[in-house]
This record gives structure tokens, sequence and C-alpha cells, in this order.
């Protein structure tokens, strides 16, 4: 015992003088410097963006984006308001697939990750090795979508989610974590205090990997809200397209008319009229809404599920 308070005593030292030490101001400085510069890399854009938004046409196709608008304008987003109920539909659609989606996602990786990550666990070779050979061979498009067509999937939310529900990278990063995170002595103790495995696994297992499911859930969110592929292979009901793909297809549209290709009087003067730049921008402004919102909630679980268990010892 007097050894094991020794060590925590050298160790808060040697931390002590490593901290006061490490970093020079110079070096400091650099590092503040570097990580405010990237910082800007990734909010001038956004910002960007919904600067374009709420641009004028006109001066964007005359002048080029700009970080400040010129001219406030309403023009993107009443012509979004015009067709509402399409975009409200998507937004429904999309947040049914997301949350369901992300919750199936995890509970699977988690019942798979968990037997395998157990070094009693007979065949978990066996089965990691499986994980992995799916992710260097596929079936293709072709096979992937007869299956689903022939399994009545066409037209249904179930062909939205169940293509997301396992991610076999998840399903690697999740064992890494039980393996190096949970100890197999706390498992142990749970049985000889008569708990069962799926006790172990509510009661025990779950609790301690919050870090690691709100990582591959805040991955497997922006899978689902992003995911407009899917969609444009298995829907041709418009109740059910989701909100990515109903961007696609406005984007598209407003790309075709502005081709010239559609060489008509009425869709030329229709085309003169269109926020065409802003609209784009504005779509990705109502897109990229629900993203921002949760991820202040998860940034905590998400940086220490990415740090957690990689380094053992």
């Amino acid at each position: 015992m007097e050894e094991v308070v020794r060590s925590k005593t050298v160790l808060k030292q040697k931390t002590k003088r490593w901290d006061a030490n490490a970093m020079s101001p110079v070096s400091y400085g650099v590092l503040i410097t570097v990580l405010v510069l990237a910082s800007l890399a990734c909010i001038l854009p956004l910002l960007l963006v919904v600067s374009v938004s709420f641009s004028d046409e006109g001066h964007i196709l005359r002048d080029g984006y700009k970080l400040f608008p010129e001219a406030f304008t309403l023009d993107a987003y009443r012509f979004l308001v015009d067709d509402w109920g399409k975009i409200s539909t998507g937004y429904s659609i999309s947040i049914i697939i997301t949350v369901a989606g992300t919750f199936l996602s995890l509970l699977i990786t988690s019942l798979f990750a968990y037997p395998v990550s157990r070094p009693d666990f007979p065949y978990r070779n066996q089965f990691s090795f499986i994980v992995f050979f799916t992710m260097l061979f596929g079936g293709g498009l072709v096979p992937w979508y007869l299956l689903y067509s022939q399994a009545g999937l066409k037209d249904t939310l179930l062909a939205l989610i169940i293509p997301h529900l396992v991610v076999p990278f998840n399903v690697i990063i999740m064992r890494i974590f039980f393996s190096n995170t949970i100890p197999h002595a706390l498992i142990e103790s749970a049985k000889i205090d008569g708990a069962g495995e799926f006790r172990i696994y509510a009661r025990i297992i779950l609790p301690l990997s919050l870090p690691v499911l709100a990582t591959i859930g805040l991955f497997q969110m922006l899978v689902y809200w992003n995911d407009w592929f899917t969609s444009l292979i298995f829907i041709n009901n418009e109740k059910l397209v989701n909100l990515q793909y109903l961007m696609y297809k406005v984007i598209s549209d407003l790309n075709y008319i502005n081709s010239g290709f559609a060489d008509t009087q009425a869709i030329n003067a229709v085309s003169k009229t269109l926020p065409s730049e802003t609209v784009r921008m504005a779509m990705a402004v109502i897109g990229i809404g629900p993203i921002i919102l949760v991820y202040p909630f998860l940034q905590k679980y998400l940086i220490k599920g990415l740090t957690v268990g990689s380094v053992k010892g």
C-alpha cells in the first residue's frame, strides 16, 4: 500500500514539473496561433455560406461571394418557404431516420462488439475477421439494389435505415474500447454476485461506455442525416423523401434551368428571377442546423471517446 501511495506521489510531482516546463512561451504562442488559424479555416466557410444565403442574387453574380452581404435580403428563404410543405416533410423523415437509425445502430454495434471483446468468448477472433473482411470487399450496387427490392423494402423507411445499421469500423472501435477500458475482473465480480450477461451489459457495460457511444452515435447521426444516395436509389414516394435528397433535387433542378438546355421562353424568363446561388446556400444552412445544435451536447463525450483507451497502462 505504501508503495502505491509513493508511486502516485512521484507521478504527481513529475506531472507538475512537466506541466511547468513542458512548453516555452514561444512554443505556446505558436500553438495558439496554429489553433486560431485552424479554427478560422473551419468557421469562415460556414460564415460565408450564411452570408451568401442572405445576399442579393444580383450582387452575388456581379461581385462574387463576400463574407458580409452588400445587400441584405431574404429572397432565398422566401423561395424555400413557398415550398415549405415538402421541406417540413423532408425534415420529419430525416429526423425519424436519424434518431431511429442511430439508436438501433448503437444497440446492434454494442451487442456485437461486447462479446467479441471478451477474452472468454470462444469464437471472437473468427467473428472479428468477418467484420474486418466486409471492410475490404462489398457486393456492389446492383446486388444491393436487387436484394432490397426483392425483400420489399423499396419506398419504406427501413430502406433508409438498414444500410447503415452496422458499420465495421464502428464495431472495431467499440471492441477496442471495451477491451482496453472495462476490466474483465469487473465482469467476473458481477457474475459472482449473480448478475446475468444482459444485466451486466445493461447495468455495467453501457453506463461505462458513454464516451464511445456518444462518439459513434455522432458519426452515425452524420451518416444518416447527410445520406441522400439511399433515398435516390430506393425512394419514389415523395412523402418519404428525406431532406438531403430534397436539397439534391432542388439544386439539380436549378442547375438544369440555368444550364440552357431547357430552351423555352417561359423557363428562361423564370430562370432570370430565381435566386439560384443564394438558394443553394440557404438549403445548406437549413440542412446543417440540427447537427450544429446537437454537437455541443456531445462534444465532451466525443473528445473523451476518441482518446480514452488509445494508450493502455
